[in-house]
C-alpha cells in the first residue's frame, strides 16, 4: 500500500481469532490495511468499527455496509462505540506509532529527512505542536519529555542548547533544528539521536502514553469473554505499558492483593511475544521494532 504498508498484517488479525458475525475494533485505522483484513473474514452479518483523528486517512475509508469509520482519536472508544449503541466488542487491534504515510508527507513535519515546518499534530485540530513544544517549553521541561521520551542520556544538554537558540531566533523547521544541535549529532550516530529526539517531541504533541494508557484501562470492560485484544507497539515506552497492564492491569507497581493475597488482573496474555520475520522487514524496514502482544479477558 502507498499510504501505509501494515506491519504484521496477518498475525495481528489472527490473534483476533474473528468469528464470521463478531464486532471488531481498528483503533488505528490509517492505510486500512489491517481494517481490510478484518472485513474479509467476516460474514454478511459481521461489523467493524475503526478509529483515527488523522484527516488524512479518512481519505482511505472504505465503501461497505459493516464497515464504519469514526474520525476520533481512540482514547475515546468508549464514549463513541455507546454512539453506535455497542457496548461489547470481539476483538480489538491497534497498531501503535506513526504511519508510512505521516512519515513520509514531508510538512508533516515527523520525518528527521526533510526540512519541513515542526508540526508533528497526528490531529490537525489541535493546537499544541512540536514548534511550540521547542520555542516555548521551559528548559527543564524540554529536558525531561527528551530523557522521559526519548531516552536520552544528554537530555540537559540538549534543552540548554536549544534554549540559547531559540532566545536569537525562533526555532521553525525540522532542519533548524538539526543545525541548533548538529555539535551534539555525531556522524555515526547522528539518525539515531534525531529520531529519538523526534520521538521525544512526538510523543509529547499527541499525548501518545496518556492515549495508550486511556485506551488499554477501557478494553477489559469492552472485551466479551472470549474477545482478544491485539496490540503492536514501535518503542520500549509503547511496549512496556502494554507487557504491563496486561501483566498486572496497571501501569506502575504491584497489582493490588484482596484478603486471601490473590490479585484481579482484568487480562491475561495469549501466546508469546510475536516479532516480525526476517523476511518482513528486509521488505519494510519500519517493521524491525514492531512488537505483537495479544491478550484476553481473565
Amino acid at each position: 500500500m502507498n499510504y501505509h504498508n501494515p506491519v504484521l498484517l496477518k498475525e495481528s488479525v489472527d490473534a483476533l481469532d474473528i468469528q464470521e458475525d463478531g464486532v471488531y475494533v481498528d483503533v488505528t485505522f490509517g492505510g486500512g490495511g489491517h481494517s481490510r483484513e478484518i472485513l474479509s473474514r467476516l460474514g454478511k452479518d459481521g461489523k467493524l468499527f475503526a478509529f483515527d483523528q488523522d484527516p488524512d486517512a479518512l481519505e482511505n475509508v472504505i465503501d461497505d455496509e459493516r464497515f464504519v469509520l469514526i474520525a476520533e482519536n481512540f482514547r475515546y472508544i468508549t464514549r463513541f462505540l455507546k454512539f453506535y449503541r455497542v457496548q461489547k466488542v470481539d476483538g480489538i487491534l491497534a497498531d501503535l506509532g506513526v504511519s508510512s504515510h505521516q512519515f513520509d508527507v514531508a510538512e508533516r513535519g515527523f520525518s528527521t529527512r526533510f526540512d519541513a515546518d515542526l508540526d508533528m499534530r497526528m490531529d490537525q485540530k489541535e493546537r499544541l505542536s512540536a514548534k511550540h513544544v521547542i520555542n516555548r517549553y521551559s528548559e527543564e521541561r524540554l529536558s525531561d519529555l527528551l530523557f522521559l521520551y526519548g531516552e536520552l542520556r544528554n537530555a540537559r544538554v540538549l534543552a540548554k542548547e536549544i534554549v540559547a537558540a531559540r532566545d536569537v531566533a525562533k526555532i521553525e523547521t525540522s532542519f533548524q533544528l538539526k543545525e541548533v544541535l548538529k555539535l551534539h549529532l555525531p556522524k555515526a550516530k547522528e539518525h539515531k539521536i534525531l529520531a529519538q529526539i523526534f520521538q521525544a517531541i512526538r510523543i509529547e504533541v499527541n499525548q501518545e502514553l496518556e492515549v495508550l494508557k486511556e485506551f488499554l484501562e477501557q478494553t477489559p470492560d469492552l472485551l466479551t469473554e472470549k474477545g482478544r485484544l491485539s496490540v503492536i507497539s514501535y518503542h520500549s515506552l509503547e511496549d512496556r505499558l502494554v507487557k504491563r497492564f496486561i501483566r498486572t492491569g496497571a501501569f506502575s507497581g504491584e497489582p493490588e492483593k484482596d484478603f486471601y493475597g490473590n490479585t484481579n488482573e482484568p487480562l491475561k496474555k495469549v501466546g508469546k511475544l510475536i516479532v516480525p520475520t526476517a523476511a518482513e522487514i528486509k521488505e519494510n524496514n519500519r517493521a524491525r521494532s514492531a512488537k505483537l502482544r495479544i491478550a484476553i479477558p481473565k
